[in-house]
């Protein structure tokens, strides 16, 4: 199965759907998506005036759960879907959000302590890129952590089903959430997607799955 998500398509996709993101979040994942999150961040051991990029932040939920967890910390939320800043510029006010391609930033070599992405690469074009820009920026040492959908199992497959169903149901945007499954259906799984980060160069330091598998959680190592 291909998937088309040229850079523009994916900019306009969530700009289309940003206003109700987070109620279609909740909704989904019955609210489960909050506790992924939280739980991922407690294996970064960030300290006060760390420097975290969450590359990909959407609405700003890692980046605020990142800010409560070590409110000294330096945090950036970047993304390249202005409706979704937006929301979580009113979100999260202690938080600096920005506009940028995570295939191609503007900050220097070696700047983050930690790079986070949940949920963001599947929706890449060049998702090769988005490591290497991801390697460049982080200070040596420092750490990546990835969060995204995980195995194609049988209860994978009930969220396939589940989630349209959903989306009609709350008058979402249907066409743009068979999209997100479809781009989910393509995604590697966990095993392979650590391969794709070794060969960008990062070393594996850890993985967790959650939900049966459905989402999983890797951490690398520059």
């Amino acid at each position: 199965m291909t998937v088309f998500k040229t850079p523009e398509y994916i900019q306009n996709l969530f700009n289309t759907i940003a206003e109700k993101y987070d109620f279609m979040n909740n909704a989904m994942s019955f609210g489960l998506h909050k506790f992924v999150k939280k739980d991922c961040i407690t294996f970064l051991d960030i300290n006060p005036h760390d420097k975290v990029l969450d590359a990909c932040t959407g609405t700003g939920d890692i980046a605020e759960l990142i800010k409560k967890s070590q409110p000294l910390a330096e945090i950036i939320g970047a993304d390249f879907s202005e409706n979704m800043l937006d929301i979580a510029r009113i979100k999260n006010k202690k938080i600096e959000f920005i506009f940028t391609d995570i295939t191609n930033t503007n900050f220097p070599d070696n700047t983050f302590h930690f790079v986070t992405m949940g949920f963001g690469l599947r929706n890449i074009s060049n998702p090769e890129k988005a490591l290497t820009e991801v390697y460049r920026i982080l200070k040596p040492g420092g750490k990546f952590l990835h969060l995204d959908f995980g195995r194609k199992n049988f209860v994978s497959k009930i969220f396939n089903i589940l989630v349209p169903l959903v989306a009609k149901m709350f008058k979402g945007d249907s066409d743009s959430y068979s999209y997100l499954i479809k781009s989910k259906t393509v995604f590697p799984e966990p095993e392979e997607l650590i391969k794709d980060f070794e060969k960008s160069g990062f070393n594996f330091v850890m993985r967790k799955d959650y939900l049966f598998g459905v989402i999983s959680m890797q951490i690398m190592k520059k």
